[in-house]
Parts: structure tokens; sequence; C-alpha cells
């Protein structure tokens, strides 16, 4: 039997789970799922959740531990300051980051949607929870919003709302802190509102949006805004991690009855597959666009078979070819090349973020100027260093020839002290005896040293005369 052999209808194909047959918004009741997924993925929730709103508070070195001020083109990442001449090492983690994006999807599908994703996140295990807490399960929240505006559906909705409301204006102040960091954040707050009107008006343009988001649209960025959800049909293949039922072992279905010899499949048909999605699909109809792989319908399932006696995993991670063939998830050559590729892309991109240069120094001889002659025999040339600060101390340098026996005589100052978060601009003379120079055009090494201790060779060009 083929894959569509026991659908009887494919009409689900012919429009989203979020809209009924004549257009309309098919609004999602979803049943709190139960079991061990859901709770492995409510303890990432919490971990995940400390993290978001707890990073803005983190600082090293009175740096924020992450920021990213577009508005100024100020970034910071793990405490370092990342300035306009850094944005090749974002260009190279844009690209590992799409491939890195493309190779992930390709083998393990949505496990992102499902187990990380923010929209996932907050929906499920922020605002649902809310929802259920004020307004109950499905049948409950049903019959509120079909019944009359009575005094019990005007405070229950109220209370909702409200609590949206705020959680989206909590969550629109931790974004800014991103943006700005917390301590401006602060004095913005603090301070009048005349002040940061502007800033204002678009904490209330984030909150506003948010709210929209969770109270009203919901699963439909998942299912029609998201791009990678878009992205996806794309790159999955028959050999793609997915949330899978096995039709194999489970049609044709039927209900179950008890002390009665089954002849049937193992799926009882009692829907609570489709009751605890949080996108309104059915997953027995197959792999499907709407699935964010978010595991709730493997718990409810689970659940189902452990009560009638019959083995779990009827619907569980597999690859079309895994049900097709009986068999379960392997990792395969091709998913530890891929997830060792995946291994390596990150190493690079953490090594390129980690070993980027607080100080970057950029020496190159004066143009137009040639060689000086001076006494005892010597020659000198005339360069100019151009060092950014991105660290917030100033930091006192000292240049060294490197290859050379010469001298460093700076000109107009008597040290090399570098302004914080700046960049200092340096005139200064290399001074070399004569009998070293053997060419025209001569290798020069500089050496930069900060408190003695080396931290980069700049190398240059000095200029002597024709031999």
């Amino acid at each position: 039997m083929e894959y569509d052999d026991y659908n009887e209808e494919d009409s689900f194909r012919n429009r989203l789970s979020t809209v009924t047959e004549d257009g309309k918004r098919n609004w999602v009741y979803a049943l709190k799922p139960n079991g061990k997924f859901y709770n492995y993925r409510t303890v990432l929730a919490i971990f995940y959740l400390l993290v978001f709103f707890g990073i803005p508070f983190i600082k090293v070195n009175g740096m924020p531990f992450v920021l990213f001020n577009v508005l100024e083109g100020k970034f910071i990442l793990f405490s370092k300051i990342f300035w306009p001449n850094d944005f090749y090492i974002f260009a190279i983690a844009m690209i590992t980051f799409i491939i890195f994006i493309a190779l992930f999807t390709v083998v393990y599908g949505r496990l992102f949607c499902g187990w990380v994703c923010p929209q996932t996140i907050f929906m499920e295990f922020v605002f649902r929870k809310i929802e259920w807490w004020i307004e109950g399960n499905p049948a409950s929240q049903r019959l509120l919003d079909k019944g009359d505006w009575n005094f019990t559906k005007i405070w229950k909705k109220s209370l909702k709302h409200l609590i949206f409301l705020t959680i989206s204006f909590l969550i629109a102040n931790t974004f800014l802190s991103y943006i700005l960091g917390i301590d401006r954040l602060v004095r913005i707050i603090t301070e009048p509102l005349s002040e940061h009107l502007s800033l204002f008006l678009g904490l209330v343009g984030f909150t506003l949006t948010f709210y929209g988001v969770f109270a009203f649209v919901r699963e439909i960025v998942c299912t029609t805004i998201c791009p990678y959800g878009r992205l996806q049909g794309v790159l999955f293949d028959q050999d793609t991690m997915l949330v899978a039922y096995d039709y194999k072992r489970g049609e044709p279905r039927g209900r179950f009855k008890k002390n009665v010899q089954r002849d049937l499949g193992d799926c009882i048909d009692c829907y609570q597959c489709v009751n605890v999605c949080p996108t309104g699909i059915d997953i027995r109809n197959g792999t499907q666009l709407d699935c964010v792989g978010c595991t709730a319908c493997m718990d409810a399932c689970d659940f189902m078979m452990e009560k009638v006696g019959l083995p779990t995993g009827l619907i569980r991670y597999a690859s079309e070819n895994g049900i097709a063939k009986g068999e379960k998830l392997k990792f395969t050559p091709r998913i530890k090349a891929y997830s060792f590729i995946l291994f390596v892309l990150s190493i690079v991109l953490f090594a390129l973020l980690l070993s980027r240069k607080s100080i970057d120094v950029s020496i190159s001889r004066v143009s137009g100027q040639l060689f000086q002659e001076l006494p005892d025999n010597k020659l000198s040339n005339l360069f100019n260093a151009k060092i950014i600060n991105k660290s917030k101390e100033e930091i006192p340098l000292q240049f060294k020839v490197e290859n050379y026996k010469g001298e460093v005589k700076l000109i107009g100052t008597h040290a090399l002290t570098l302004k914080k978060e700046d960049i200092s601009t340096f005139t200064f003379f290399v001074i070399l005896d004569r009998k070293e120079i053997k060419k025209r055009s001569n290798e020069l090494k500089i050496g930069v040293y900060q408190n003695g201790k080396k931290i980069q060779t700049v190398e240059s060009k000095f200029l002597g005369p024709f031999q």
C-alpha cells in the first residue's frame, strides 16, 4: 500500500489548516499536551526564557554581553565590540548560517521550530498556558467565545488580554534592551517622556506587534508568514527526520473496543493527535508544511496507546523512507556527515567571533615621501598609524622594529595612548642604520606591544636609496 492509498480525501492539501472551506479563520483550540516530550520542551522553554530575559543584565568588564545597536551601528557579542571593519566576520557568519540552516533542515526537519523557535516558546509555554489557566480547556474556550457578553466572559477576556498586553510590553522592553542596552533603557524609563518620545512610540509599536501576534495571529506566523517554514518544503527529502505517523502500522484505523479481537490497524481514531496540535492539522494525513514538529501529537498518541495496551511510537520521529520500510530512525552516514559539517561550521563561526582583536592597527608609509638622511649614517621613513581601540579602556601602546636594529620616533607626542572606543592616528619616523638597507624597497615589520606584551605584527615597506 502506498502512502496516499489510505487517504480517502486530500482536500486538506488545498487549503491552510487555519482556514475553513468557506475561507474563514479556523481558530485553533489546542488541548494541553502531556508526556515526556512536552516535559523536555518545558524544561528547555524555562531555560530559554531565563536566557532571553537575563542576557541584557549580564555584563563583562562593564560592557553588555550582547548588544545589537543598529541605530548607531554598534554591535557587541560576548562582550566584544564589533566595528564596521569587522563586518567581514558577519559576512562569513551569514554564509555559515545559511549553510547551517540548509543542512540542519535537510537532516532534522523542523526540529528548531518545535523546540526553540521564539514564536513557539512564547505561544505554547507562556500565552497559551495563561489562556488555559483563565478560560479553561478547549471546550470551555469554545463555549466562552460563542456565549453572550455576560459578566464572566467580560472579566475573563479582560484579564487575559490585560496579561497578554503586560507580557508583550515586557517582551518589547527586553527586545529594546538588546538594541540600546539595559542601562540606557532604564534611563529612558526614568527620564521625562518628552525627552524620548520617538523611542516611547517605538516601544508602543513593538508592544502592540507582539500582542497582536500572540493574541490573534498566532499559528498563522508558522503556517503562512515565516519564511523559514516556507523554505523547508523545498529542503525536505525522503530521509529528513519528521514527526510522522506510521500508516503501515496504523491503517486501517478504527475505534478501540474492549475485549474484542482487533483486526484493524493500531490507530484507534481517537483524534487526540488532532486535538493537541497547535496548528490544527491531522498528522495522519502525512507530511504537511503546517506541522511545526512540536511533538504534541507524539505525546498524545503514546498516552492513548498505553491506555489501550498497544505499542507506543505510532507517531514518532522518523523519515518517510523509514516509515515505508518499517524501520526506526537511524543515524545514516549522510546524517553523520551533515552533522559533522554542522559541528565544524559552528566551531569556525565561534572561533571567528572569539578571535576578533580588540585593537586593530594599520601602518602605512606616508605617500609622496622618500627616505631622509640623518647624521651618524642613518636613514628614516615617515609612517602613519591608524589604530582602532574597540574596548572601553584607554590602552598604552609601544612600537618596535622587529626585523632590523632601529628605533621608532613619535611626532607630536611622547607616548601612544589609545582613547576608549575611538580611532587614533599617529605619525612617526622609523630610523635604521644605512648599512642595513640593501635594496630600494625593504620589508619592514613593526611589533605592536601593550604593557610589554606583543599583540600584533604589522608589515610595511621601508624605502632606501638606489643601490
